[in-house]
């Protein structure tokens, strides 16, 4: 399994304004940080602002914050909003299914409960517990 950028993204962006608290930060300085490009960065920020993660504030003196507290942002609801749109397996798409082992192959149940213990165990931690006594991410991170 392999996340996608989007979902990486969205998780430094989050660790960026979490260690950054009760600042507006700058697109560019979170996509410096993060290591992308303001425009890709500006696609997930937007998903971010959409769900409720981020707040947003345009014009000169805008950017970005935190929408809800580091301890009411579960990382499994995040990568929810990021990997869900991707379905894991071609098989798990009903309408799309195109495998001649759909009907009879139980590996699709496997990869099923598999999937839910994944995000299960994600939603057992917060951003709050990425970032928290987090003194390396906290220098690396950090606003000067």
């Amino acid at each position: 399994m392999r996340l996608t950028t989007r979902t990486n993204l969205a998780m430094r962006t989050l660790m960026f304004c979490a260690v950054n608290p009760g600042r507006i930060v700058r697109k560019h300085e979170a996509a410096e940080s993060c290591g992308a490009s303001e425009n890709h960065l500006a696609q997930v920020i937007h998903l971010l602002a959409r769900k409720g993660y981020l707040k947003t504030q345009r014009g000169r003196s805008g950017g970005l914050m935190l929408g809800r507290p580091p301890e009411a942002i579960r990382v499994g609801d995040v990568f929810r909003s990021f990997e869900s749109v991707l379905p894991f397996t071609e098989c798990t798409e009903e309408k799309q299914a195109t495998c001649p082992l759909a009907g009879a192959c139980r590996l699709k149940c496997l990869l099923s409960e598999a999937l839910e213990a994944f995000y299960a165990r994600l939603d057992r931690v917060t951003l709050a517990d990425l970032v928290a006594g987090n003194d390396e991410l906290h220098q690396l991170l950090k606003v000067a």
